[in-house]
């Protein structure tokens, strides 16, 4: 289907977008953490690389990347139109995850990331999750741990 606006249009229009934080899928995410008991977790913690979610007393993230912006192959969507700009554009995404991976990863956080289209995969994601992610997850409160643990 050809588009309706001209490419000039299209590169104006695109421009003005701006990020929502990828609010629907930190959304699902969401749900399912209340749903399966997860607790624990903070979002817009203070950290390097702006993870999605933080379990600040288990020190470990979880980003939730988006299949185009990020580049995983699952839906084949790749761009037509401009492409030279956007595989630069995918790619230096792709290098910025791994930086901050390693970079979480070399100050003892655990890194968990977690492709958009698996949010639609409910055992997959259980699987992923849960084995980094216990149920009763202890949360912080007023400077200690209000776990059980003594």
């Amino acid at each position: 289907m050809a588009d309706v606006f001209s490419k000039e249009q299209r590169s104006a229009v695109m421009r003005q977008v701006k990020s929502s934080r990828n609010k629907s899928t930190e959304l699902k995410l969401i749900d399912f953490f209340k749903t399966n008991n997860i607790k624990g977790w903070r979002r817009n913690y203070k950290l390097f690389g702006k993870p999605d979610f933080t379990f600040p007393t288990l020190r470990t993230v979880v980003f939730v990347d988006g299949c185009f912006w990020h580049g995983h192959n699952c839906r084949n969507t790749k761009p037509q139109v401009n492409k030279e700009y956007w595989n630069k554009k995918i790619e230096r995404n792709k290098q910025r995850d791994k930086e901050v991976t390693l970079t979480l990863k070399q100050k003892d956080w655990t890194v968990i990331r977690l492709w958009e289209c698996e949010l639609k995969n409910e055992k997959l994601l259980t699987k992923r999750l849960k084995e980094k992610l216990p149920t009763t997850a202890p949360i912080r409160k007023w400077g200690f741990c209000a776990s059980n643990e003594k």
